[in-house]
């Protein structure tokens, strides 16, 4: 997984009248939890755009005062009622021999065979919650749809590996393929009728020669 650099500097204060101080100064009071004991520190409101104000996940890297860094990742965030802006975030210390939950987007790919027949792609579940060692925790979860047909639904079972644990209900649709007016049958059977056909066709052709034929011969 990609990892971020946030620069902040560690807060000596914690009061109400200290984080309203950071808030006026555009930066935003943050906490770390997860080591021996919180840590807690201020950054820049403009340092977490691209960690806030994306579809993609990350770890951070916490750079503070005195060469100290903490990996981390985002574990809450609040936001102000009215102008949207980043109130607190809660940050979670990791460990690389040690499993963290997180929840990671799902990334449809594929051509499926039930929508280019006209069915419609329904997408049931957008984020998977996953609990994996920092090393293996995937930027997305990849859901190949290609060979879905009109009516088949995909479970989290498809996207199940090795690296990681799936912490949902194996039940749990990932996405489906619903039918609509303009759906036609699904191509694979109908090339199945048409072989079907072909062989009846052939049959036939082997067939003696009927009680015409018999009787024409008979004449003759």
């Amino acid at each position: 997984m990609k990892s971020i650099t946030i620069n902040g500097s560690q807060r000596e204060s914690v009061g109400k009248v200290s984080t309203k101080a950071l808030r006026n100064a555009g930066k935003v009071p943050c906490v770390v939890y997860g080591g021996d004991k919180p840590i807690h520190f201020s950054a820049d409101e403009l340092a977490f755009r691209h960690l806030v104000y994306t579809p993609d996940v990350h770890t951070v890297v916490i750079a503070l005062e005195d060469g100290i860094k903490v990996n981390a990742i985002l574990q809450d965030i609040q936001f102000h009622p009215v102008n949207d802006r980043i109130l607190h975030m809660d940050f979670y210390q990791i460990y690389d021999d040690k499993e963290v939950m997180m929840e990671i987007p799902v990334r449809i790919v594929g051509n499926s065979r039930g929508v280019r027949n006209g069915g419609v792609l329904r997408v049931v579940t957008r984020k998977l919650r996953i609990k994996a060692l920092p090393e293996n925790l995937p930027d997305f979860i990849e859901a190949d749809i290609t060979e879905m047909k009109i009516g088949a639904k995909m479970y989290v079972t498809a996207v199940q590996t090795d690296d990681y644990k799936i912490l949902h209900p194996d039940n749990t649709v990932i996405c489906q393929i619903r039918t609509s007016r303009t759906a036609i049958a699904d191509l694979e059977e109908e090339e199945e009728t048409d072989e079907e056909g072909e062989e009846g066709e052939t049959e036939a052709g082997d067939v003696p020669a009927t009680e015409t034929d018999d009787v024409a011969a008979v004449k003759e």
